[in-house]
């Protein structure tokens, strides 16, 4: 549990140094813009489109809760998709708290309604996490190969010349090589490997004979290799492509909120989405990150239309910081309320056992 605690105030420590980071060089005239972006959205066309960027996140959380029914299928059990669906919200919710956290709960969600062992469904779990990394390169090879210019400038500092690693302005050439994406797959490989390893000492922890050991370890192995045995593999991939149509419209669509992203059209979107996502992987929910991350992207593409790229960093960083806000506050409202009515479900054998 110590080490849950200080892996927590790391990533939380990431996060208030990518605000820090953020806000360092701000001037009163920056300070001006956000106020301004920020309370251009109190009126009842923007908070339109926020709410319904908020319910296409939610919908593709319910896409991955029918996706995740399709692999537990072949191991011989049926799962309920309300129970699918809040268990995943329930995983969101833990995360915000505890990084990793949501996936054990997940498992144990699935393993208290409707009877899935806890091993089998985190296999299932992995695949997911593997096909979605897999989905996450490919991306983000796409966007730079669609926006070679433009990303060449990216910043994350509205102040010329200041980098974080990652990227650098336009003095330099932009480390976008096949290096960073190594990095990203190695970063995302070392998560999983962590959180199998977790598990392997959970099960050693409570597992007091060889045959329990073997039992654990043969549905955790029936877990990962699920995916071969899909019943409606096509309908997989239906599942697989909504979650990120979904992800993909509740960024876009959140930009109809405010008046200067309106015009960019669908790429800066796009870039939003896919690079935007390293945020969550870096900081604690993408606290501090993602909008950082998006200020530098808004910057770049209204840099294009012809705004000062100051002002077009204060402003992305004001539509980060609300487009950040409005998905969590969505995990908080959805996941709590996913608390409450799993309280209702009647737990019941309905995983029946069929191999």
């Amino acid at each position: 549990m110590k080490k849950k605690y200080i892996q927590l105030l790391i990533f939380l420590g990431l996060g208030i140094f990518f605000i820090w980071f953020s806000v360092k060089d701000l001037t009163p005239e920056d300070v001006e813009i956000i106020k301004d972006s920020t309370t251009d959205i109190f009126n009842p066309t923007s908070l339109f489109f926020i709410f319904i960027s908020m319910t296409c996140g939610a919908f593709a959380h319910y896409f991955r809760a029918m996706r995740n029914i399709l692999l537990i299928d072949p191991l011989g059990y049926r799962v309920r998709k309300a129970t699918a669906f809040y268990s995943v919200m329930t995983c969101y919710l833990a995360n915000l708290a505890i990084p990793r956290l949501g996936e054990v709960l997940r498992c144990t969600f699935l393993q208290r309604y409707d009877k899935v062992p806890f091993q089998k469904s985190f296999g299932t779990v992995v695949v997911e996490r593997v096909i979605d990394l897999i989905i996450f390169v490919a991306l983000f090879v796409l966007i730079i190969f669609l926006n070679k210019g433009l990303l060449s400038e990216l910043v994350i500092s509205k102040q010329e010349g200041t980098t974080l690693g990652i990227w650098i302005d336009d003095k330099w050439k932009w480390v976008w090589s096949i290096k960073f994406i190594v990095l990203g797959a190695l970063i995302a490989g070392f998560l999983v490997l962590f959180l199998v390893r977790r598990y392997k000492q959970r099960v050693n922890q409570q597992s007091k004979i060889f045959g329990k050991i073997k039992s654990i370890a043969v549905g955790l192995w029936q877990g990962l290799v699920s995916i071969k045995d899909l019943q409606h593999p096509y309908l997989f991939v239906v599942y697989t492509l909504a979650i990120w149509v979904f992800y993909y419209l509740g960024v876009y669509l959140c930009f109809f909120a405010f008046n200067f992203l309106q015009g960019l059209g669908a790429m800066p979107a796009f870039v939003v989405l896919v690079v935007g996502a390293i945020g969550f992987m870096i900081a604690q929910g993408g606290l501090g990150a993602y909008p950082l991350i998006v200020a530098g992207i808004v910057a770049v593409f209204l840099k294009e239309n012809g705004i000062v790229f100051e002002k077009g960093f204060a402003q992305g960083l004001a539509a980060g910081w609300i487009g950040w806000t409005a998905q969590t506050i969505m995990i908080l409202i959805v996941g709590f309320a996913s608390l409450i009515l799993a309280s209702f479900l009647k737990v019941e054998n309905r995983a029946v056992e069929l191999l």
